[in-house]
């Protein structure tokens, strides 16, 4: 099977390795520094247990020199992907499994859905990624995962190693069967869902409060959790998406205790927002936030602390450069 990741920071270079160091052939886009690590070094895991390398067949800055490809593993950044997406039409056929392994609502979350006929404007703000990236070649999944690039073409992973994938109109399908065997046999902790939009809006109660206030204060979530304050208006934060995932289908029925002592776990970890504050890149906010507050918008359910939250952090990220 032959499997290109595009996007090769943490979570795309921990993807790589694993799937590489299986025997799997894995090319990369890639530019700059990190292709040149790549074509060097392969793909580098770092992990609690040791170092897993795997081989990169090929790196390109040019998708047209990889090929068609049977999976298209998407690890970008958000904001990145609707400029790229055009030049992903190469490395597809008719055939190819999209999978994006990314945060926040993706762009055909709310295909289907009754008063969504237009694309989220946060996620998908001219159409052009439904057009490119059509919502039947899509695999729906969900990265349980923390981890960091310490260096270029290096994964350090924190904690976690699950992958939830499933059909975007939900129910089981032979091919959801056959990506889980793969990312099994690569020693991911792989599953299938016959409700993949509900396993994405359970993972987003959490990042949805977790990364834009730690890029707002700079705080590992241990310290986020540890402020009476911060942590009531995080769960107060939780309850509105919780509302708004119940009108669209995605009841998710934990409190917001619950979804805090998972996070606990993760103890003094910055998340990726924050890593990304720190790293001057350009911020998820939309995927993350917007696209929540957008749904809230169209059906109109009110989010007074999810607005709060992303007028802070877009006003923040808006004065470093990070926010468009």
């Amino acid at each position: 099977m032959k499997i290109c990741i595009v996007g090769t920071g943490a979570i795309g270079t921990w993807l790589g390795a694993r799937l590489a160091a299986a025997g799997m052939s894995v090319c990369a886009h890639a530019r700059g520094e990190t292709a040149s690590a790549l074509q060097r070094n392969g793909f580098v895991l770092e992990t609690p247990e040791g170092v897993i390398r795997g081989p990169a067949h090929r790196v390109s800055d040019q998708t047209s020199d990889l090929g068609v490809q049977d999976v298209l593993l998407i690890a970008l950044k958000s904001p990145a992907l609707p400029q790229i997406a055009p030049q992903l039409l190469s490395l597809c056929d008719q055939n190819t499994i999209v999978i994006p392994a990314m945060n926040g609502v993706p762009w055909w979350f709310c295909n289907g859905l009754p008063h969504f006929d237009d694309p989220l404007t946060s996620v998908d703000p001219s159409g052009a990624l439904s057009e490119t990236l059509p919502h039947k070649q899509v695999l729906g999944c969900v990265v349980h995962a923390s981890a960091s690039s310490p260096s270029k073409g290096v994964s350090r992973l924190a904690g976690g190693n699950r992958l939830i994938v499933g059909e975007p109109n939900g129910g089981p399908s032979a091919r959801t069967d056959t990506v889980v065997a793969m990312l099994s046999a690569a020693g991911f902790n792989a599953e299938a869902s016959d409700d993949i939009r509900h396993q994405i809006w359970f993972k987003l109660l959490g990042n949805l409060t977790m990364n834009p206030i730690s890029a707002l204060t700079g705080a590992t979530l241990d310290r986020l959790l540890a402020d009476p304050v911060v942590r009531h208006f995080c769960s107060d934060a939780m309850r509105e998406a919780q509302a708004v995932g119940q009108a669209i289908g995605c009841h998710v029925t934990d409190t917001p205790e619950t979804r805090h002592a998972v996070t606990a776990k993760l103890g003094a970890f910055k998340t990726s927002m924050l890593q990304d504050v720190e790293a001057g890149r350009a911020l998820e906010l939309d995927a993350i936030v917007g696209a929540v507050r957008e749904i809230a918008q169209r059906l109109h359910i009110p989010t007074p602390n999810i607005d709060a939250i992303f007028g802070l952090t877009r006003l923040m990220a808006r004065g470093k450069g990070l926010y468009a």
